[in-house]
C-alpha cells in the first residue's frame, strides 16, 4: 500500500494536478460566515486579508471591549484533542495573544514558522530571547520571562514564565518552536517531524485535562493545520492498534463520515496504511470547516502523500510512541 499511496503522488505531480485535488477537497467543506473578522475595527488585527476564523468556532476574549483575535478552536472529540490555531501574533496582538493563552488554560504554544521567512516578517517576536528577559504586555496586563531554552538541529523548546499582573499569579508555559519547515512546503524528512510531534505529546500539553494547545504558522492554517491533522489522525489509529482482535475487521470510512470513526479497528500493518490513508484525507475535509483558508487542504494533501512513511515507520515504533 505504501507503494501505491507513492505511486498516486508522483503520477499526481507529474501531471500536476494539484489544483483538481485542493478544489475536491475543498468543494468538500462548507462556507460558513466570518462576518466578525471583517469588522473595521477588527481588520488590523488580522495579519492577510483573506484569510479569517469563522463566526461559529473563533475564539473569543473574555472581558475585553473588544473580543475578536483571529484564531479559531478546533475540537475532534473521538480522539479528545482540542487546539486553537492561530495566526503569527501581530505587533499589536502579542498582547491579546498571551491573553487568550492564559483564559483557555493552555500549557503549551506550538510555533511551526520563523520569524522571518523569505525576507518576509511571518509573526512578531512575542517571546524573550534572552534569559531572564522579561516582556511586558500593559494592554492586557501580561509579563512573560524566558526561564529555559533547548536547542536542538530542528526545533527549540523555550520554557516560558507567564504572570499576571493584576493577580500576581503566574503559569509555565512550554513553547515548541520548529525551525526547519518551509512556508508552502512539508519538512525534509518526516523522522524530524515526528520526534518534533512526539516531543509536544511528551509534555502532555495535548492532553485532554489541560486547556488548547495554541498551534500558529504565519497564518495558521496551513502548517498548523497539518500539525493538528497528523496528531489527530495518530490518535485515532492508536485506539485501532490497542484494540485489535482477531473478529475485528476492516470498515473503509465513508466521504460523510468525514474519517471520524475512531471506533473502525484494523488487523495488519497493510490495513492500517489502507484505512490511514482515508482517515487522512476526510479529516482534512473535517478540519476545513473550522477555518477560511485558502491553500490548507492542498498543503495538508500533499504532505500526507508526499511522506506515507509517517505512519508506516514499523508497527512496534507507532506502538511504543503512541
Amino acid at each position: 500500500m505504501s507503494a501505491a499511496i507513492e505511486q498516486e503522488f508522483q503520477e499526481i505531480d507529474a501531471t500536476n494536478d494539484w489544483q483538481a485535488r485542493y478544489l475536491e477537497i475543498r468543494h468538500k467543506s462548507s462556507d460558513y460566515p466570518h462576518r466578525v473578522a471583517k469588522y473595521p475595527e477588527n481588520r488590523n488585527r488580522n495579519r492577510y486579508r483573506d484569510v479569517s476564523p469563522y463566526d461559529h468556532s473563533r475564539v473569543k476574549l473574555q472581558n475585553t471591549e473588544n473580543d475578536y483575535i483571529n484564531a479559531s478552536l478546533v475540537v475532534i472529540e473521538e480522539a479528545q484533542r482540542y487546539y486553537i490555531l492561530t495566526q503569527g501574533p501581530l505587533p499589536n496582538t502579542c498582547c491579546h495573544f498571551w491573553l487568550m493563552v492564559w483564559q483557555q488554560q493552555t500549557k503549551a504554544v506550538v510555533m511551526l514558522n520563523r520569524i522571518v521567512e523569505k525576507e518576509s516578517v511571518k509573526c512578531a517576536q512575542y517571546w524573550p530571547t534572552k534569559k531572564d528577559d522579561v516582556m511586558t504586555f500593559n494592554e492586557t496586563g501580561f509579563r512573560v520571562r524566558l526561564v529555559s531554552e533547548d536547542v536542538k538541529s530542528y526545533y527549540t523548546v523555550h520554557l516560558l514564565q507567564l504572570e499576571n499582573i493584576n493577580s500576581g499569579e503566574s503559569r509555565m508555559i512550554s513553547h515548541f518552536h520548529y525551525t526547519t519547515w518551509p512556508d508552502f512546503g512539508v519538512p525534509e524528512s518526516p523522522a524530524s517531524f515526528l520526534n518534533f510531534l512526539f516531543k509536544v505529546r511528551e509534555s502532555g500539553s495535548l492532553s485532554p485535562e489541560h486547556g488548547p494547545a495554541v498551534v500558529h504558522c504565519s497564518a495558521g492554517i496551513g502548517r498548523s493545520g497539518t500539525f493538528s491533522l497528523v496528531d489527530t489522525c495518530l490518535v485515532l489509529v492508536s485506539v485501532c492498534i490497542l484494540s485489535v482482535t482477531p473478529s475485528l475487521v476492516l470498515t473503509p470510512c465513508q466521504p460523510s463520515q468525514y474519517g471520524l470513526s475512531a471506533q473502525k479497528a484494523i488487523k495488519t500493518l497493510k490495513l492500517m496504511t489502507f484505512q490511514w490513508k482515508f482517515k487522512l484525507r476526510h479529516h482534512a475535509f473535517f478540519f476545513l470547516t473550522y477555518f477560511d483558508g485558502k491553500t490548507t487542504a492542498l498543503e495538508i494533501y500533499k504532505f500526507l502523500l508526499e511522506y506515507p512513511r509517517t505512519i508506516i515507520y514499523s508497527q512496534s515504533f507507532l506502538e511504543s510512541k503512541l
